[in-house]
């Protein structure tokens, strides 16, 4: 399965554990699509997303349109997490370039790999 960064995915996440975003939800896949693709590589990385607004880098708005969601939503970069892509159940549509950017921006930050003032 090819899935290109920026896609908005169905996945199904439980079993979940302690704080980790539960249940079935959209989320943004975030690895790079050559790896996706590649059958010897199972998991994909992907961002959950929420209706609840958040505050700050770790939680870029998403606008509903052409990634298929229905309305305004959150990515939620500190949720990152590999999955088997048979937790897949559904792709979406892709959210924007600049949106995406401001999910690179933040997984940045969460991953420490922003250059510091």
């Amino acid at each position: 399965m090819k899935v290109e960064r920026g896609t908005v995915v169905l996945v199904e996440l439980d079993p979940t554990v302690g704080h980790e975003q539960r249940g079935v939800r959209p989320c943004v896949a975030v690895s790079d699509p050559v790896v996706n693709a590649d059958q010897r590589f199972p998991l994909i990385a992907v961002v959950p997303i929420t209706g609840t607004p958040g505050e700050g880098a770790l939680y870029p708005e998403l606008s509903p349109g052409t990634s298929g969601l229905t309305k305004t939503s959150f990515a939620l970069i500190d949720q990152l997490r590999s999955i088997d892509k048979r937790r897949i159940r559904r792709l979406f549509g892709r959210v924007t370039r600049d949106e995406l950017a401001a999910v690179d921006q933040g997984l940045e930050l969460f991953l420490g790999l922003a250059e510091r003032p």
